[in-house]
């Protein structure tokens, strides 16, 4: 059984056709790298497997269930977790709460508006052994806005992981990151257990390539290479995308 399966799947906007017809079978535990040009319908694509934007046609199977009409919130709770190309967070909150926040919005008590953060021990526990995966269990208390951007790229990362994700995916998570910063991310993601299965998004291709077992090359929404990474750089195709011949 496929982790995810998307089949034939189509998005326009306006009548600009930015998925084309794209097929991806995702094995259970695989470590997917998704790449392609600016523009390429990469995280268009991501919005239409995690459930933001709807498909025009196509279908998208999550551990044999058809997935293609449910929301957001009910592909989380089947297993589904992701992180964004733009970090979008809590800056006034602590890195704990911002993980916390995460954990209850799979969590019935998400409609109590009196809630108390602090009351919550078992929402803590998991948001603290969270934060301890991605290496900040010492920066819990702190704001989020007084950390450096490659912490709050871990952060988003923990708060993901937290869910407990069978298929985690991953919006450039080396993006904006140092060097020391991107092995950081890269030991992280190396560390995530096979019954995680992973797609990455990724332009920095030195890093990726060392994550990933199998590439699918998107360019103007549709795959035109996928296959093994010493397939995918010794396809023609692959080039003439990125070298222009």
């Amino acid at each position: 059984m496929m982790a995810l399966q998307v089949s034939e799947l189509q998005k326009s906007f306006e009548g600009l056709n930015v998925t084309r017809r794209v097929n991806l079978a995702v094995e259970a535990g695989e470590r997917r790298l998704i790449i392609g040009p600016n523009g390429a319908g990469k995280t268009t694509l991501f919005n239409l497997i995690t459930g933001e934007i709807a498909p025009d046609g196509g279908s998208i199977g999550l551990f044999g269930d058809d997935i293609t009409r449910t929301s957001v919130r009910a592909r989380a709770h089947l297993g589904m977790a992701r992180t964004y190309q733009i970090i979008t967070l809590f800056g006034r909150d602590t890195l704990l709460r911002n993980v916390m926040l995460a954990l209850l919005g799979l969590c019935p008590r998400r409609w109590n508006p009196l809630i108390d953060f602090e009351r919550q021990q078992d929402l803590v526990e998991k948001a603290e052994a969270a934060l301890a995966r991605v290496g900040l269990a010492h920066l819990a208390h702190r704001p989020l806005a007084e950390t450096s951007y490659g912490e709050r790229r871990r952060v988003e990362i923990a708060m993901a992981l937290a869910q407990n994700p069978r298929v985690l995916l991953l919006d450039e998570p080396f993006a904006g990151l140092s060097i020391d910063e991107r092995r950081d991310v890269q030991k992280l993601l190396l560390a995530i257990p096979r019954d995680v299965t992973m797609v990455m998004i990724e332009h920095n291709m030195d890093v990726a390539l060392e994550f990933a077992e199998k590439i699918t090359l998107l360019h103007f929404g549709e795959v035109i290479v996928e296959g093994t990474r010493a397939e995918v750089v010794a396809n023609p195709r692959t080039r003439e995308v990125y070298l222009g011949h």
